[in-house]
């Protein structure tokens, strides 16, 4: 029998079965059994919190946030050791595509925490604007995509760890590139800053 500890990347065992409250958290409330662009849908289940009236405000989010990382850590290692490292067809190409030998051991497509919670980070302490959002939207699929460094060594760290981790930095750089594309847009079109609020 195999035994995979907090360093050993887990093997799947079909005769078990990660616990409910588990597998409702890491699989963002079931969205990552949707068996298309997990990612994209994980990001999408963590906009459509943020969009909750009274989500946005910092006071809310952060600690959101915060709760969401360690949660994360715990459950979407508990879902992997018995799911196993399981990719679907577009997070496979993508990672063949983009990241070529990085991940040698993957966080499981049906975990989508780490993206609902990057996506949390990628709108932390910015204005609740449809440009803000749109911006933080996009920066965070390309920077989740893409991991650059240290994303990518991140993710290699054994456990849940390295499955939020990435995100966790993903969603930094988007947060900082989606501040300096307000910034840019505010010195070219004056006003744009208060575009379309949503509070």
């Amino acid at each position: 029998m195999t035994h995979s500890g907090p360093g050993t990347p887990p093997e799947r065992r079909p005769d078990r079965e990660a616990p409910f409250l588990s597998r409702l958290v890491a699989t963002g409330l079931f969205t990552g059994y949707i068996p298309w662009v997990t990612g994209t849908i994980g990001t999408l289940l963590g906009l459509a919190v943020y969009l909750i009236p009274g989500v946005a405000s910092s006071v809310i989010l952060l600690p959101l946030t915060v709760a969401g990382f360690f949660a994360g850590v715990s459950t979407s290692w508990r879902v992997a050791t018995v799911v196993g490292h399981r990719l679907t067809k577009s997070a496979e190409m993508a990672k063949d595509r983009f990241q070529p030998g990085e991940a040698e051991h993957p966080d499981p497509s049906i975990v989508v925490i780490d993206e609902v919670v990057g996506m949390w980070v990628s709108l932390l302490f910015l204005p609740p604007t449809l440009p803000a959002i749109a911006v933080a939207f996009i920066a965070f699929r390309a920077f989740d995509i893409l991991k650059p460094p240290p994303a990518a060594r991140l993710e290699k760290i054994p456990g849940g760890w390295g499955i939020m981790l990435d995100d966790l930095v993903a969603g930094i750089y988007a947060n900082i590139a989606t501040r300096l594309c307000l910034l840019a847009a505010a010195w070219l079109i004056p006003g744009i800053e208060h575009l379309l609020p949503l509070r």
